[in-house]
């Protein structure tokens, strides 16, 4: 793939992984924001297109080479099994006690520091959508895609058609990315204070933790799964 301004950030780092560092480098969203053309996202940010560019066609696996973690080539069936497996049981584990540590935070330190007050409250609202959000992937829209897979489709479902629900899972995972990036603002990109414990070390650490695997995560769904079911179940109809 020849990297081109028109390109779009999901479709780049669907074929390369590797370019998610360049993405990240210049601050360009490649998980919700996958959807732009690099041009568009420079653009807003005011960086230069050219540039950018030049860097993403640095990266390696563009002569041939395909990394072990080549996403774009794997069955929709089990690209489902590896991000319940791997992004959903890591939310599941790891809010629970980003949740405990920043509660904690916000009550030794908020005084001092009040922005970690307004953390523990996005924290709780970060939780409370993703867990509804995992389970709504895991019951209804996953078990229909692949349903679309195997051909097993009979009815069409109560929800019409698979760009729907998807398009409600991409607005989740917008509001889920803009709590984060709230965070990320108000932590100072995670840096501690000096009078910071433990426990505050901490939490910065599992929330930079949990910020990086959220946008592998939401890339892989927005950018990878969610085009091919709309494709695939676009081409069932057509043959049914």
């Amino acid at each position: 793939m020849q990297i081109k301004k028109e390109n779009t950030i999901g479709e780049v780092v669907a074929q390369n992984f590797h370019t998610a560092e360049i993405f990240e480098k210049f601050g360009l969203d490649f998980c919700c924001g996958g959807k732009k053309t690099i041009s568009e996202a420079c653009e807003k940010k005011g960086l230069n297109t050219d540039e950018v560019v030049k860097e993403l066609t640095k990266t390696p696996d563009w002569n041939g080479y395909r990394n072990s973690n080549d996403f774009d080539s794997w069955e929709l069936d089990f690209l489902i099994d590896y991000i319940i497996n791997t992004h959903h049981i890591y939310v599941m584990k790891s809010l629970p006690n980003i949740f405990i540590h920043s509660q904690k935070v916000s009550g030794v330190h908020g005084e001092n520091h009040p922005e970690v007050i307004s953390i523990f409250e996005l924290v709780t609202n970060l939780k409370e959508d993703l867990e509804s959000h995992l389970l709504k992937e895991e019951k209804m829209l996953f078990p229909y895609i692949k349903k679309l897979k195997g051909s097993f489709i009979t009815e069409y479902p109560p929800f019409g058609t698979v760009a729907n629900p998807i398009r409600m899972m991409e607005l989740e995972h917008e509001n889920a990315g803009e709590i984060l990036d709230r965070i990320k603002k108000l932590s100072n990109n995670y840096f501690t204070p000096d009078d910071a414990c433990t426990t505050f070390k901490v939490l910065y650490k599992e929330l930079k933790e949990f910020e990086d695997d959220l946008h592998v995560h939401i890339h892989l769904e927005n950018n990878i799964l969610f085009p091919k079911a709309i494709k695939l179940e676009e081409d069932l109809r057509i043959r049914y």
